[in-house]
């Protein structure tokens, strides 16, 4: 079965979707809708890991994030174990959706819910999929999002980000690691330097 049209079909609607978000972020001197651009970036990353990802993946990194502006993080309490419960819950969010409507652009159940179980990221490893898109995830976040976190939270002391990068490096798979040590080179000396150290006593 071709899923060509029911693709474009998904696609538009969580554009359209993540559009609809209030928050902004600068792209190339232009002002998108912050989930909007994170959903542009997924895309960009996953054709770069993938040269011809299949439908679902497409729609999955396209999802990731999407109307993630509806469940902020401040509706859950402070502290590591309430972030991830809100990660958790936002995945389920994400996957509920992404579901939804691709069963409204005419994807059949069983293609609804394989996407469903990627965004919540269960299998995590065992999955090619999940793996996949947590790949894409991660480059996104070294290449758009590392450096503002970090000076957002310079005061962090240095085994924390010791701990937060091995975590996002432990997260990757090897097609990861590759594409990661190939983004390094253009890093600001002192990410590169943290990653340098965080990966010191790896394999």
């Amino acid at each position: 079965m071709s899923f060509e049209q029911p693709l474009a079909c998904a696609l538009t609607a969580i554009d359209e979707a993540n559009r609809a978000d209030p928050n902004r972020e600068q792209v190339d001197g232009e002002s998108l809708p912050k989930e909007y651009a994170y959903s542009l970036h997924m895309t960009r990353w996953l054709f770069e890991l993938e040269t011809h990802p299949s439908p679902r993946m497409q729609i999955a990194c396209r999802a990731q994030h999407i109307e993630r502006w509806t469940m902020p993080r401040s509706e859950f309490a402070e502290g590591r174990k309430a972030y991830y419960q809100w990660r958790q819950a936002c995945g389920r969010m994400h996957g509920r959706r992404a579901a939804e409507i691709m069963a409204e652009c005419g994807f059949p159940a069983a293609e609804c819910e394989r996407v469903e179980t990627i965004l919540t990221k269960r299998q995590l490893r065992q999955d090619e999929d999940t793996q996949l898109l947590e790949d894409v995830a991660c480059m996104v976040f070294l290449e758009r999002y590392f450096s503002d976190f970090y000076d957002r939270n310079v005061d962090y002391d240095r085994d924390k980000w010791l701990r937060i990068v091995g975590r996002t490096w432990g997260k990757m798979s090897g097609r990861g690691h590759e594409a990661a040590l190939k983004l390094a080179e253009g890093m600001p000396p002192h990410l590169l330097e943290l990653l340098e150290e965080a990966l010191a006593d790896r394999p």
